[in-house]
């Protein structure tokens, strides 16, 4: 019998945000936000609980969430100082296994099943990463233990912020079932409402529809949605990933007026993209 995987989802509280206030502890407390400011259309990378508290989310224009929140302070974003910080934590996962997956500058992936620190206990790894980072680094990180990753990373944001939460192998179909469909991975909010349309709420709904059924209303995902809704997920951590893609973007202060403004602009964009290619090739 194959032994379960022991698969650890790390994730910082919000990062930005609580660097910034380890740096200046009179932030602590205060609505804080890291981010572009609202008179140059910049949105929130990330802010405290104190902001969540108001309604302020990642993504929000920076404008809107001084709306909902006029004391919010609103910090522009200090790369280096977070990349800094990323090291710091990266390494601290690398001290219990190579199989670790970053998905961002805070939070990873580890697969710690042959790993030999505490007697290969997930649960005591997690702990021991967590309060390394807390002493190391100043900040506070939640963890998920599971089998896999899907249920590692729903385990992950269960008792945030400073928070550890462990599904074991015989708690998986009963802790499942009773998920809302939203809380699937690759279910967006256009999916989890054509799924509640049809009926399916939890997990558990889906469980009664077959493969076919499933196929015939969401496709190739369908077959996804057939496993995830009884918790499996096979998914390896992948210590290196390919690069699917590169991007550049520009948000503009004023509005360009017409279409011929944004093809002027096309030019300036397609030489920052290629100055991006350059430096991956290099």
């Amino acid at each position: 019998m194959t032994p379960s995987r022991k698969i650890i989802h790390c994730d910082c509280d919000c990062f930005y945000a609580a660097v910034e206030m380890r740096d200046d502890p009179s932030l602590r407390g205060r609505p804080l936000a890291v981010g572009g400011q609202p008179d140059q259309r910049g949105v929130v990378a990330t802010c405290n609980y104190e902001a969540r508290h108001f309604g302020v989310r990642s993504a929000m224009a920076t404008s809107q969430a001084l709306k909902r929140c006029p004391d919010l302070v609103v910090l522009p974003p200090a790369m280096e100082k977070y990349r800094v910080a990323s090291r710091q934590i990266l390494a601290i996962y690398r001290d219990y296994t190579d199989a670790v997956e970053p998905l961002s500058l805070d939070e990873a992936y580890l697969d710690v099943t042959s790993a030999t620190h505490f007697k290969g206990s997930g649960t005591l790894i997690a702990q021991d990463i967590r309060a390394r980072i807390a002493k190391t680094v100043g900040i506070t990180a939640s963890a998920g233990v599971a089998p896999n990753k899907f249920l590692s990373k729903i385990a992950s944001d269960w008792n945030k912020p400073d928070g550890l939460f462990v599904i074991r192998p015989h708690e998986i179909d009963a802790f499942v079932a009773v998920l809302p469909v939203e809380k699937l991975f690759g279910v967006g909010k256009v999916t989890a409402a054509k799924l509640k349309r049809l009926g399916a709420h939890h997990c558990a709904d889906l469980r009664n529809w077959s493969m076919g059924d499933l196929q015939h209303h969401f496709g190739k995902f369908g077959e996804r949605l057939f496993d995830l809704c009884r918790g499996i997920d096979q998914r390896d951590v992948c210590a290196t990933r390919e690069r699917k893609s590169i991007s550049v973007e520009e948000t503009y202060v004023v509005d360009l007026p017409d279409l011929g403004a944004c093809a002027q602009q096309l030019s300036v964009l397609l030489e920052s993209l290629a100055r991006s290619v350059q430096r991956l090739k290099s």
